[in-house]
């Protein structure tokens, strides 16, 4: 069943003389039909807001760290820019996956140089083509404060 609301799926770690494996068992992949890898090259990116009505989206950090943030959205065609947003801070070594299911908008800002953000999508790019909805990154988040 599909959460209504972002969640943070943990993983963990195993070490023992024959090296390290990292986990996330409470990652369903599913419903995953796509991923993509983003690099920021530098902190001063901000990749932000990308509403979707029907895209579920999940979030991973494999190098560096992400600050990566989500707005539910009242109305698509004109969404109330006054109330704030949520967040968290994503790290390579945490093996956490953030996400997001539909209603949502995301944005995301890197907080070290090259950081890079695995992200899944449980649609096809055909199946989303008409389902992309992109407000002012200055709503609902100060990214300046990261």
């Amino acid at each position: 069943m599909q959460k209504s609301y972002p969640e943070i799926l943990n993983g963990g770690k195993f070490s023992d003389i024959r090296g390290e494996l990292s986990y996330n068992n409470n990652f369903d992949m599913l419903p995953v039909k796509r991923f993509y890898i983003l690099k920021h090259i530098n902190k001063s990116i901000i990749r932000a807001w990308q509403g979707h009505r029907i895209e579920h989206k999940y979030f991973m950090c494999i190098k560096g760290s992400f600050v990566v943030a989500w707005k539910k959205i009242d109305d698509f065609n004109h969404p109330d820019d006054n109330n704030k947003a949520e967040y968290i801070i994503l790290k390579k070594n945490d093996n956490k996956v953030l996400s997001v299911p539909p209603g949502f908008a995301n944005g995301l800002k890197a907080l070290k140089n090259n950081s890079e953000l695995l992200v899944f999508s449980d649609c096809s790019l055909g199946e989303v083509s008409d389902d992309n909805y992109r407000y002012h990154q200055s709503f609902w988040l100060d990214w300046e404060q990261f």
